[in-house]
């Protein structure tokens, strides 16, 4: 697994301040918005398409995406999606997409145009997709099986987060019901939402992250989601000796 984007949904640095992480230029306080993408045996899953993923991926050095995979409909998470339109030229076929049912509504009203009968001007105009729809049962993608893992972020949005073996993405929550807590138990790495050191509607905070991390007892956590709030060259001091600040392209390997 490689997070290609480990930000919160302005990103950081962020547009007119002048804190020290958005000014210090450190690389790891350069966050782009949150997405992983998953070498899987039969090819690369994407999970999200953030606006930033043509950098992304063009830094990661990621030449081909076989498929993507949603956590939910949030523009930090999706607005990305027209960057796969390459994809299709190189597989012979449309890109598989696996979303929700609200999550591909929400694809087909801010990307109608890739579902119009209107004749194509030319080839690779819109994104050529293949929408699949996921529930909570497990999935079988790319030669691997995946376990949603629903989230809630909020009162008003459902996420899920997602497991493969003894890795699990966990982006975007502010509370996990205990049906949930069970599958993430004998996790090697957990990679969590942690976006402030304050309370906040809609995502964990980073006391709370921990206070999860210590109840599930995975080996390693990365916190994900970050905001400028928290400074990677200084913040590693304040976290347990197994918990970390993820950072746009950390590689995790998939046990």
């Amino acid at each position: 697994m490689v997070l290609l984007g480990t930000g919160t949904s302005v990103g950081v640095p962020c547009i007119g301040c002048s804190c020290d992480v958005c000014t210090g230029g450190h690389p790891r306080n350069q966050r782009t918005r949150s997405s992983a993408i998953l070498g899987l045996p039969q090819g690369n899953l994407l999970i999200d398409t953030p606006p930033e993923l043509r950098m992304q991926l063009l830094r990661e050095q990621i030449g081909l995406v076989h498929a993507v995979l949603y956590t939910h409909e949030h523009a930090d998470h999706l607005h990305g999606l027209d960057d796969v339109r390459l994809f299709p030229f190189m597989l012979g076929h449309p890109i598989p997409i696996y979303a929700t049912q609200i999550v591909e509504g929400r694809i087909r009203k801010i990307f109608d145009y890739a579902f119009s009968d209107r004749q194509e001007t030319h080839p690779g105009a819109v994104p050529k997709m293949q929408l699949q729809r996921i529930d909570e049962q497990p999935l079988e993608i790319l030669g691997a099986t995946l376990t949603p893992v629903p989230l809630i972020h909020g009162p008003h949005c459902r996420v899920f987060g997602y497991r493969i073996g003894n890795v699990a993405y966990c982006t975007d929550t502010n509370c996990i019901e205990p049906s949930s807590k069970e599958l993430l138990r004998g996790l090697d790495v957990l990679v969590l939402d942690a976006l402030r050191l304050s309370p906040h509607p809609t995502h964990f905070s980073v006391g709370e992250a921990l206070d999860i991390i210590e109840e599930l007892g995975p080996k390693q956590a990365y916190l994900t989601h970050l905001s400028h709030e928290l400074d990677y060259t200084s913040f590693w001091r304040e976290l347990p000796e197994h918990v970390a600040l993820a950072y746009d392209g950390l590689r995790i390997p998939l046990t």
